[in-house]
């Protein structure tokens, strides 16, 4: 693996048309989704890269049917107790990105339970970003700047990348989006100025290692020129 290669962010598509097309329920691909999620993870550890940031749930995604936002608020609740032990001993250090206001209560406890309890982990970074809008979190961002600074003279690109969900992370090397949409999605806008993207028309719930070693293949044959010439 290049060692270039620091962060990557999937934007996990697809789990609801995974599910219709079989006949099942919609948050049954959402269940499936989280098996594969369970997958990446683990093989993104395997090979050493530090940063990986998965897009959970939306700002836009509360506009989806009240029973289905209900059954994945509480998916995400029942993986997190499922799988947190895992991810402790696994050295996985867990970061929530997004607006904690609105998300249920109990939902918020356990994902500060999880961040406190893995804070001192040193693997793989996992950031899932629930309740999360690219245009959102820079607006918080902003707000925070102005609450603790002040002094706009101040602001440059690095100072005010602290105030950002990711605080002093490097951006995605490379952003991949399953299920057959080429869009950004209000994912990570600041952060992904110069990341490479990766689109594949397959769904979430049948992505697969392989699938994976593909766009990390195909981005370590990318040359990144960042605006220069080489």
């Amino acid at each position: 693996m290049s060692a270039l290669l620091q962060h990557v962010a999937i934007i996990m598509d697809g789990n609801g048309r995974w599910a219709e097309r079989r006949g099942l329920p919609r948050l049954e691909g959402h269940r499936r989704g989280l098996e594969i999620v369970r997958v990446i993870v683990e093989e993104t550890g395997r090979l050493g890269i530090p940063f990986l940031t998965l897009y959970s749930f939306s700002t836009e995604n509360w506009r989806r049917p009240l029973q289905e936002v209900q059954g994945l608020l509480a998916l995400f609740e029942e993986a997190i107790l499922r799988y947190g032990e895992e991810l402790k001993k696994n050295n996985v250090r867990v970061r929530f990105l997004g607006r904690r206001e609105g998300l249920p209560e109990h939902l918020r406890t356990v994902m500060h339970e999880l961040e406190e309890q893995t804070a001192i982990n040193q693997g793989l970074t996992l950031n899932l970003a629930l309740n999360y809008g690219g245009r959102d979190e820079i607006l918080r961002a902003v707000q925070r700047f102005q609450k603790t600074q002040g002094d706009w003279s101040t602001l440059s690109e690095e100072t005010f990348r602290v105030f950002l969900d990711t605080e002093n992370q490097p951006d995605p090397d490379l952003l991949i989006r399953t299920g057959g949409e080429q869009r950004i999605s209000n994912f990570l806008l600041w952060q992904i100025a110069y990341t490479e993207l990766w689109f594949t028309d397959t769904l979430w719930p049948d992505f697969t290692v392989s699938h994976f070693h593909q766009a990390l293949e195909d981005f370590a044959r990318r040359k990144r020129k960042f605006g220069g010439l080489c």
